[in-house]
């Protein structure tokens, strides 16, 4: 009886510790055409800081939530992470299986080599994500990137100046998969829609081997494929000859009715899973245990180099491009930098860094006095992952001719009537 009682004890012990944990054989299919029924949140679905009710999520049918985990803006990576550590939990309590997608931003290069680093680098900060939180648990899915932006540098009105060609968008992302895939033995999801796939991505057989999370809106799962042109289909990769898609999960909607699966906010995005119970469950066959190396790196040292600033006159912004990477040569992954005059007493100007690809930054200051300047280019990492760096700079600004300022018309606008964006769209 006391051997009983111990081996009831260790049992309880281990389920409360994850060590082992009922899988069901199977997961019943509550979506729309019969299929497995999902959803994907970050921080818009907490509004004010709300909190999601998963356990009515459950109940309402949905059995699994991409959560987004990463991005490869700091600001907006440290806000998924803050609510990938409450949500990822949170729903896997709930019974709910649960996946992260990483927001990738592409490299401002045309060279192969920089892409294929910045790739590499990109994925490095994803699987030390996966590594902050324990690895892959048995209801973890594998990790999906989200790629829909080849936009690699925008102008000073916002607008796009500059896109990734097809070929080095497809070497990035066939990069960044295998990166993934090789360190934690399962392949990633690729997250984008149809258009982006048609447009901006080779129709290259490796990329067909990963599975894909298509956006397709306004057509129904339970009568409709996603795929389809109002006449045709897109061709891409993951196009078959039936002028259908190579699928798994399905975003079938931005507007699902929030409340009813308690989430805050009047909307949210609604997934569907293509295949079978036994190919969803699939998914979760492989858990992977970081070791001590796969973790984040704290306040890891740094090495800096830049290029001499280019500076002419007070009509034209002082740009500085700067290089860092970690002690194995590889670009950092995280970080800005910013220009810090030496003189209390003078002006910083107005700084705004682009990110040109990991461990790249093109630093642009406008708004200085003409005069001479001598200070420090700062490298600076609010995540604490790499260790602070500068270096000294100098650069002299003349006097620009003054403009003469051109009045601007008064116009009157009419109001535009407001845009219902859910138009067409599935409100389930």
């Amino acid at each position: 009886m006391k051997k009983l009682l111990l081996s009831i004890a260790l049992a309880l012990s281990l389920i409360a510790n994850n060590a082992f944990a009922f899988t069901p054989k199977s997961i019943v299919a509550l979506g729309p055409g019969d299929h497995i029924h999902g959803m994907d949140i970050s921080y818009w679905q907490h509004p004010a800081g709300s909190a999601i009710d998963f356990k009515k999520m459950y109940a309402a049918g949905i059995r699994f939530v991409m959560i987004k985990g990463a991005d490869a803006h700091d600001v907006a990576d440290a806000q998924a992470l803050k609510y990938l550590k409450i949500d990822r939990p949170a729903a896997q309590a709930a019974r709910l299986y649960t996946g992260f997608y990483y927001y990738a931003y592409l490299p401002d290069s045309v060279d192969p080599g920089f892409i294929i680093k910045d790739a590499q680098a990109q994925a490095q900060k994803v699987i030390w994500r996966l590594a902050s939180i324990g690895g892959y648990n048995f209801r973890d899915m594998p990790i999906s990137i989200d790629l829909e932006n080849n936009c690699v540098r925008t102008a000073a009105n916002g607008n796009c100046s500059k896109y990734m060609n097809r070929a080095n968008v497809t070497l990035w992302a066939k990069t960044w998969l295998a990166s993934v895939t090789a360190k934690t033995n399962r392949k990633p999801f690729l997250y984008s829609y149809a258009n982006f796939l048609e447009q901006t991505l080779a129709r290259d057989p490796e990329l067909r081997q990963y599975p894909l999370w298509m956006a397709h809106y306004t057509l129904n799962p339970a009568s409709s494929q996603p795929n389809q042109k109002t006449v045709g289909c897109y061709a891409h990769a993951w196009s078959n000859a039936n002028c259908t898609a190579q699928w798994q999960m399905w975003q079938y909607t931005s507007c699902g009715i929030a409340g009813k699966y308690g989430v805050p906010g009047s909307r949210v995005d609604l997934n569907v899973f293509a295949g079978t119970s036994r190919q969803f469950l699939a998914l979760m066959s492989r858990t992977w245990v970081p070791d001590v190396t796969d973790l984040l790196p704290v306040d890891e040292a740094t090495t800096m180099t830049m290029s001499d600033p280019i500076a002419s006159d007070t009509n034209v912004p002082v740009k500085i491009t700067a290089d860092v990477v970690r002690p194995d040569g590889t670009p950092v992954v995280a970080g800005t930098i910013k220009w810090q005059s030496a003189d209390t007493t003078q002006s910083n100007g107005t700084q705004t860094v682009a990110r040109a690809a990991s461990g790249r930054f093109v630093l642009s200051i406008k708004g200085l006095p003409a005069g001479t300047y001598v200070g420090s280019v700062n490298f600076e990492d609010i995540t604490g992952t790499h260790a602070s760096n500068q270096l000294p700079a100098t650069f002299t600004i003349t006097q620009g001719v003054t403009p003469t300022p051109t009045p601007t018309p008064t116009v009157s606008k009419t109001p535009k009537p407001p845009v219902d964006t859910c138009a067409g769209q599935i409100r389930i």
